[in-house]
């Protein structure tokens, strides 16, 4: 019987171990889309420019897991890879956020023009995306919604190219 035991306790043991190495390499961190640590890099809070001055904000793994549930629930429909459909010339990449009028390349600029839509220009309000307003949703959810879109146009392979590679 102590034979038994022994040789179960051995089994156990070996198993847990096999299993632990062939998952060391993929964080499990809970609540985190695996998306997020395996594109976007992210398994420790990152910095991300909050406005125009240079200021930062630290956001989590969870933050940006958050922020791409919300993308894909609102924004999906036109936005596939970073791209924008009703306009393929204006995509969600870093340069095209840098080049847009007024910049939209950090997460109060992001976040106002989610507030309020304007054209790439910034000469009129855009009907082409959706307006988020405050009673929608709240603050801390649509800066989850930037910050994704910031890191993914920063790091995601090939978003907002016609390409979708790197």
């Amino acid at each position: 019987m102590l034979c038994r035991t022994v040789w179960h306790y051995f089994v156990v043991v070996a198993v847990a171990l096999c299993l632990s190495l062939f998952t060391a390499d993929q964080p499990a961190i809970a609540g985190v889309d695996p998306y997020i640590t395996r594109y976007l890099r992210v398994t420790e809070p990152i910095s991300l420019v909050l406005d125009n001055q240079g200021n930062t904000r630290s956001f989590s793994a969870q933050d940006l897991s958050q922020g791409k549930l919300l993308f894909e629930k609102n924004c999906l429909s036109c936005h596939v890879g970073g791209t924008t459909l009703p306009n393929p010339s204006v995509p969600l990449s870093l340069e095209a956020l840098q080049d847009a009028t007024p910049p939209r390349n950090n997460i109060n600029s992001l976040l106002a023009f989610l507030r309020q839509p304007m054209v790439y220009n910034g000469s009129e309000e855009s009907f082409l995306c959706q307006q988020i307003s405050e009673s929608w949703m709240p603050t801390p959810q649509v800066e989850a919604i930037a910050a994704f879109v910031l890191r993914a146009a920063e790091k995601a392979p090939g978003w907002g190219t016609e390409t979708f590679q790197d």
